[in-house]
């Protein structure tokens, strides 16, 4: 049995940070995730992707702020459970929970955090034939190396975030890239709809909207795809391709969370977002992008403010009529739990009136 004070499910950045808020309070943790590896899909999907919106940083790729967040939490000693699956949710007569993996392995804590990003998630595959054949033999549904796409003709389906990122990003790895679009708008941020419409005027990138991919030809690996207009009078257009990304999201799924008794609306769980981001059952947390509430953003960021605040909570769950004086870190700094401590600098901060 793994015992813990909180225990976190899911490693992506949100349960990474929480390790650290968690640890400022002498508040030790415990992480399990279904993937081999920390980070969730920071680490797995798009470790190359650059991200824009994390504070201090103007550009930032997932596998590096997954990196970041390691180094920050080494203080506080986290153990892991990796590669194993939390399936069920049993509460004890102390009021403690006991996790139970697919392989086993039981963790207790009084606290459980449920830190699962958008859950296990399978990629929205798009309705061509023969589309399983070249899986892995040119055709991708994310992009986990750029380079591999070096010097290579790629062509990119898709209309949001992560196909303008893509598209903008692999202009000047790839030989030639295409993006194709089923429409005129595009579902990305306006400022990177922007920059993919303007490397298409500068013949950067080709860009092709009211069409779809419908066809895929090769043999033992992808030659050649076809687009199909929505303008009857355009009709097909036949592309010499070496790699075909289609980027249609994820299919987000709860897995076995959905059957532990929680409140759940759209495939994510409600949670007291006015007070602590606990959910309906006492001592169980749920704070990312698994969770839902009025106003609800799914942003890294707002993963880590809910992070900060449940953590305060969890506190004083865990000890009742004990005060916390909350120090900030640029006055007490960060003491790890073997007695190491990175002292706050002393320096002279001069107050404007």
């Amino acid at each position: 049995m793994i015992k813990t004070d909180i225990l976190i499910i899911g490693a992506g950045p949100t349960g990474l940070f929480t390790v650290f808020e968690a640890g400022l309070l002498k508040l030790k943790c415990h992480l399990i995730d279904a993937l081999p590896q920390t980070g969730g899909q920071c680490s797995e999907i798009y470790p190359k992707k650059p991200i824009y919106d994390i504070p201090a940083f103007p550009e930032i790729l997932a596998g590096d702020l997954v990196l970041k967040l390691m180094e920050q939490i080494k203080p506080f000693e986290a153990g892991y459970t990796l590669g194993e699956r939390a399936e069920t949710l049993d509460k004890q007569e102390d009021g403690s929970y006991i996790v139970t993996t697919n392989k086993g392995t039981k963790h207790q804590a009084p606290i459980v955090v449920i830190a699962g990003g958008l859950g296990s998630f399978e990629p929205r595959k798009p309705p061509i034939e023969n589309i399983k054949d070249f899986e892995d033999k040119g055709v991708a549904y994310m992009v986990k190396d750029p380079e591999v796409y070096r010097d290579k003709k790629v062509v990119i389906a898709g209309g949001g975030d992560s196909a303008l990122d893509w598209a903008i990003y692999l202009n000047n790895i790839a030989e030639e890239v295409t993006l194709v679009h089923r429409r005129n708008e595009f579902r990305g941020a306006l400022d990177s709809v922007e920059k993919a419409s303007e490397l298409a005027k500068l013949g950067r990138i080709k860009l092709f909207t009211k069409a779809e991919v419908v066809k895929l030809y090769g043999g033992d690996k992808l030659d050649a795809v076809v687009l199909k207009h929505n303008d009857a009078d355009k009709g097909e257009t036949y592309l010499e391709v070496d790699n075909f990304i289609p980027l249609f999201g994820l299919s987000p799924k709860l897995g076995p969370i959905a059957d532990w008794g929680l409140e759940i609306e759209k495939n994510a769980i409600k949670v007291n977002n006015a007070k602590d981001y606990q959910t309906n059952l006492p001592g169980v947390f749920a704070i990312g992008d698994v969770n839902t509430y009025e106003g609800k953003l799914k942003l890294i960021l707002s993963g880590f403010h809910e992070a900060a605040v449940m953590c305060q909570y969890a506190y004083q769950i865990i000890n009742p009529g004990k005060r916390y004086v909350m120090k900030y870190t640029t006055v007490g700094g960060v003491e790890g739990f073997d007695g190491t401590k990175k002292e706050a600098k002393k320096e002279v901060v001069q107050r404007i009136i």
